[in-house]
């Protein structure tokens, strides 16, 4: 026949959309023109398939060979379709049967030698074969773990094209491969027990865990913030298999995710150098991939130094900090990209860094460290719910710390005398946030919450509306501000498990506002 088509997808954000590759034979001199709006990687992938088919002892038509990629509009990229186009030209030139292409989807980059090796996006482009009720999907076999994650759906893997035909030739001859169950091993963790003192940091973690609240840490240097932040999320309850797939997803479509890589089962913690640019921290570039914010989606992403980063760069997180998404816009196409993240900044108090320590004077004037806080606007700060005033740990503290970790089994006498472990801490985070389940619409955090909804589920008598617009009224706050307060208060009171929020929550929540309201009136 000289007409054939296969089935394959293009990476559209981190969904894929189908795409009918069509070869069709004609006369007119040897040569093969590709049309449907292919990138350099697609179009070089005539030589790679010439090369494979030379190769593996299969025939390249000695004729015209037109191959069209539909829809036509759609831009594709990547070396994913020199697979389908292999398979396309196998049976316009009778050397593959058509029936037994029928229903199966393709995507692999193949050798010049005619091995096929893996590409980035496998999983998302499974999701989409299944949606559209393809019979199977064949690819390279350093993708065939990833891709049969999808339940429902049969995946081949091949290690050239010879082995592929073999498998399409006979499927039932080779097994669909099992879905792993294994997950990413966790890495080794960062236990809270080694901070030592910062009680009131500490809580604040909790707090954040328990929550989804965005968090702040400001104090001097050495006085502990980014050990405080690493550490949270080894606080954060394991994944569900749903929000896992969509992580592992997001993770292949920006090519992350490794050759052979299972389910990922551990929460994300990415930690941006203060130099990166805007597209590298929300996502862009020509053809739009996700950012750091986005990589950093059901985990915690961690700006170290905060002030450090450029003003323009920070506020490009206002609106995705709220949405939980953030869509990046180019003249051809609209991307959408998950970023359900828990927020921890951390920064010194001025550019010496010592200004409020007890023990070091600061030497930066007064226009200086003005300056220095312009570089955050106040929308930002107002999106994030905790504030926290941190001084370095007292000598007694630190000597405590080398006594008890002189001991033989020094987690045992942690757990007994010293501060708290991630373990103890994990499992009163982990209830509190059962609770968020069972009473907030889809079970989201309190941070997520519908503000319809929220004065429903925090049960404040008149005493608490009082305190709470007393507070509003002195502290000049916000609508952001007062809102926050109130969601904070809400998980304050799920930690202890109360059913309705008191005046004592409130208060407490309150302390995690003053450093904003200390930073305006000092600028």
């Amino acid at each position: 026949m000289a007409l054939a088509h296969c089935h394959s997808g293009a990476l559209q954000g981190v969904e894929a959309v189908a795409v009918r590759v069509e070869v069709d034979l004609g006369p007119g001199l040897p040569g093969l023109q590709m049309v449907g709006l292919a990138d350099a990687a697609v179009q070089e992938s005539r030589e790679r398939v010439r090369a494979a088919l030379r190769n593996s002892g299969l025939r390249m038509p000695l004729t015209r060979v037109v191959v069209s990629l539909a829809p036509a509009d759609l831009r594709k990229e990547g070396p994913a379709f020199d697979l389908p186009i292999a398979l396309g030209l196998l049976v316009a030139s009778d050397q593959l049967a058509a029936e037994r292409m029928e229903g199966i989807w393709s995507a692999a980059e193949l050798g010049l030698d005619g091995g096929l090796r893996p590409i980035r996006g496998v999983l998302a482009l499974a999701l989409a074969a299944r949606r559209l009720g393809a019979r199977g999907l064949l690819v390279a076999a350093g993708n065939a773990a990833e891709a049969s994650l999808v339940e429902g759906l049969r995946v081949w893997g091949a290690h050239d094209l010879p082995g592929a035909l073999e498998q399409l030739a006979h499927p039932e001859r080779h097994l669909c491969l099992p879905h792993p169950t294994k997950a990413h091993p966790a890495p080794p963790g960062l236990d809270l027990a080694d901070v030592r003192g910062q009680s009131h940091g500490r809580r604040a973690l909790e707090i954040a865990a328990a929550g989804g609240h965005h968090l702040l840490l400001v104090g001097p240097p050495g006085s502990g913030k980014t050990m405080l932040a690493r550490r949270l999320a080894g606080l954060l309850p394991s994944l569900p298999r749903e929000e896992a797939l969509e992580l592992t997803q997001l993770h292949s479509v920006a090519g992350l995710l490794g050759e052979g890589g299972g389910l990922m089962r551990q929460r994300p913690f990415r930690s941006p150098h203060h130099s990166c640019s805007a597209a590298a921290l929300v996502g862009g570039g020509s053809r739009p991939r996700p950012g750091e914010l986005s990589l950093a989606h059901r985990g915690v992403l961690f700006l170290d130094e905060l002030t450090e980063f450029r003003r323009e760069v920070l506020d490009q997180l206002r609106q995705p900090l709220e949405a939980r998404e953030v869509w990046i816009s180019r003249a051809r196409e609209r991307c959408r990209f998950p970023c359900a993240i828990t927020l921890v900044a951390a920064t010194n108090p001025c550019p010496c860094g010592w200004w409020g320590d007890r023990d070091r004077e600061c030497r930066c004037p007064e226009g200086v460290r003005r300056r220095y806080w312009g570089r955050l606007s106040g929308p930002l700060l107002d999106r994030i719910d905790l504030q926290v005033v941190m001084q370095r740990a007292q000598p007694r503290e630190l000597v405590s710390a080398l006594d008890v970790m002189g001991e033989s089994e020094p987690r045992r006498a942690l757990g007994a005398g010293g501060p708290e472990t991630t373990a103890q801490v994990a499992r009163r985070v982990k209830t509190a946030r059962s609770r968020m389940v069972r009473r907030n619409p889809g079970g989201c955090s309190n941070s997520d919450l519908p503000t319809g909804v929220l004065k429903e589920v925090l049960g404040l008598d008149q005493a608490c509306v009082n305190l709470w617009e007393a507070i509003i009224t002195q502290r000049r706050l916000s609508a952001r501000s007062s809102d926050r307060i109130l969601r904070v208060s809400r998980t304050l009171a799920d930690l202890k498990g109360a059913n309705t929020v008191g005046s004592g929550e409130i208060s407490e929540a309150l302390g995690y506002r003053s450093f904003d309201l200390a930073t305006r009136e000092e600028g």
